[in-house]
């Protein structure tokens, strides 16, 4: 029978427990109070005693590729070196820390947020392979802008190179790990998916070839940062809403095959998530944003954002509808990351919609229940609650323990996530969620018995 409290090695690293707090966008950046920003951020999910963190959406590279504005890069070992404070304070707590490295390709800022463009109006998207139609059709439309730099194969090299100086850099600084973002639209799930890749080199083609850069970055990593896990996501498409005729996509049986192959280059754990294949909310599963897109102090940073206010609007009315296709879903992963499981021996971790203790507990094989991952993560509910784990896990020593009935106070109303693409940080913004979270926080509920012993 496993718990959430029991304890987990991933590659050559003991994880404390099965809990953790998924990447996110840290709107960070790299300026001189980034490290701070980052410890502000993190810190309270260790102090909370959250097993693992992973920091999210970090970039490889000095410019280009960041999905939105703020977040931080790690190609400067300089800057990297920096960040050791951040890890010893998460290693003073018992916990251990990820990063997770990413290029956005086109889903870069350089697609589409206007402001950006006009400052950089040479900046070229890095591309897999020329744009799928539906894309040309939005590019023609005048929703999204692209100018798309396809790499040679000298140049996927070069890009994978940048991910393993990055994974030494932070091995370097402190970091337990590696965390690759191979899925939400980055440039790891363009490689991997035959919407985006139709490539006729080593790199594009079968199955294999369209994995063969994972397996190059493994390479890269291994050969700069040896002791380290690795572990990427591992994407399942469905097709945008509106394009339901797209068919060139990963299938469920797609991202089951490319989880076992994963496992047989040497990576030591995976995130099974379905996706999309293109930039909608199925990742972010629940309501429309009502009270974020309605913020008047936030109007014009998005009519920056996406070029005036007519623009605003399409986008407030297309999140409207994809709201209505995206509707939360409790763990809706399961069905993939309990198939992955069945396939793999490497760890499989379990993100996208889990709320209750009762339910992570299931999922990791508590009592009767057959076993779907071996660990459990949550992204919003961190913003909603920092401190989240001492309501989530047993204490070390006498005091509450959680009941399976203890569930998170996020409500997946999606008000954190839109302000984000005008730099705003994570946070919570809905007043009933921060009321509650006030009641808990008066009644001691964020407390951790042991904590004065760490």
């Amino acid at each position: 029978m496993t718990r959430l409290e029991a304890p987990l090695k991933i590659g050559g690293v003991e994880i404390p427990n099965r809990l953790y707090r998924a990447p996110v966008l840290e709107c960070a950046g790299n300026g001189p109070d980034a490290v701070d920003t980052l410890i502000d951020d993190l810190e309270p999910a260790a102090e909370s005693g959250v097993g693992l963190l992973c920091q999210g959406a970090t970039i490889v590279r000095g410019e280009g590729g960041c999905a939105a504005p703020g977040m931080t890069r790690v190609h400067d070992p300089a800057f990297v070196d920096r960040l050791s404070r951040l890890t010893d304070r998460i290693h003073d707590h018992g916990s251990r820390i990820f990063v997770q490295l990413e290029h956005g390709g086109l889903r870069s800022m350089e697609t589409w947020h206007a402001g950006y463009r006009r400052k950089h109006p040479d900046l070229e998207q890095l591309a897999v392979s020329p744009l799928p139609f539906p894309l040309r059709a939005l590019d023609s439309a005048g929703f999204l802008s692209f100018q798309p730099q396809v790499l040679t194969t000298e140049e996927v090299y070069e890009l994978a190179a940048d991910f393993g100086r990055a994974a030494a850099y932070c091995a370097d600084a402190g970091y337990d790990g590696i965390h690759l973002s191979g899925a939400n639209m980055g440039i790891v799930q363009q490689f991997l998916s035959p919407f985006y890749n139709r490539r006729d080199d080593e790199f594009g083609g079968s199955p294999e070839e369209r994995l063969a850069f994972l397996a190059l970055v493994h390479d890269e990593v291994r050969e700069r940062a040896s002791d380290v896990p690795l572990i990427t996501k591992v994407p399942a498409e469905t097709p945008a809403p509106p394009w339901p005729f797209v068919r060139r996509k990963l299938s469920l049986e797609d991202g089951v095959e490319i989880a076992r192959r994963l496992e047989n280059i040497g990576y030591d754990g995976v995130v099974p998530v379905t996706t999309s294949v293109a930039w909608d909310m199925s990742i972010v599963r629940g309501q429309y944003p009502k009270r974020a897109w309605a913020n008047d102090a936030l109007r014009d940073e998005y009519d920056e954002a996406f070029g005036g206010s007519w623009r605003r609007r399409m986008v407030a009315l297309g999140n409207r509808l994809e709201s209505l296709v995206y509707d939360f879903d409790p763990a809706w992963n399961e069905h993939f990351f309990r198939r992955v499981r069945e396939q793999v021996s490497i760890p499989v971790l379990a993100e996208g919609g889990i709320r209750e203790r009762g339910q992570m507990d299931r999922l990791l094989g508590a009592g009767d229940a057959d076993p779907a991952c071996d660990m459990v993560g949550m992204a919003r509910p961190f913003y909603a609650e920092p401190r989240l784990g001492a309501r989530l896990l047993e204490p070390d020593s006498v005091g509450r323990e959680p009941s399976p009935a203890t569930r998170v106070l996020c409500e997946n109303c999606n008000n954190c996530t839109v302000p984000q693409v005008t730099g705003a940080p994570g946070i919570c913004r809905t007043p009933s969620v921060l009321r509650r979270r006030g009641d808990l926080e008066r009644a001691g509920a964020y407390e951790r018995p042991d904590a004065d012993a760490e």
